[in-house]
């Protein structure tokens, strides 16, 4: 379902939580040789909408009436939603372990048996908080080779 949240948008206040400078994530990977790229799979889907702003997400149907439950992609700072949660969530491995911007993430280490428990350790914090990746957009095993 694709909706025209454009009055939505010009309403909403601009959400300012930095996104992160693509220069400083390939910088900050410089020094690993083994990664594992990622995609959160429906990414902005996976993140709730407020109980009070459902109602801003209100369209009709045929078959009646709905709102979003979860953030639809066209609002204008999902980015920045989906970057807080992420920053929340994965903090204590940001820029250590993983680099995330958004709904893409690079886990990197400096040999493979960090990178085991690196991917453990990511892959333990993803369930628990129920986040999916997009195994046909993930890429195991690269190398900086």
């Amino acid at each position: 379902m694709c909706m025209d949240y454009r009055d939505l948008n010009r309403a909403s206040p601009k959400d300012n939580f930095p996104l992160p400078h693509i220069d400083t994530l390939v910088d900050n990977t410089a020094k690993h040789s083994l990664f594992l790229l990622m995609d959160g799979f429906s990414g902005y889907n996976q993140i709730n909408m407020a109980l009070k702003d459902m109602e801003k997400t209100t369209f009709v149907t045929m078959w009646g009436t709905f709102c979003y439950k979860v953030m639809p992609f066209e609002l204008k700072n999902a980015g920045e939603t989906y970057q807080r949660a992420m920053v929340m969530l994965l903090h204590d491995m940001m820029h250590k372990e993983i680099e995330v911007y958004v709904n893409d993430m690079i886990a990197k280490s400096k040999g493979e048996r960090e990178h085991v428990g690196n991917l453990r350790k990511l892959f333990e914090r993803l369930r628990k908080f129920q986040l999916k990746l997009n195994p046909a957009k993930c890429t195991f095993g690269t190398t900086s080779e």
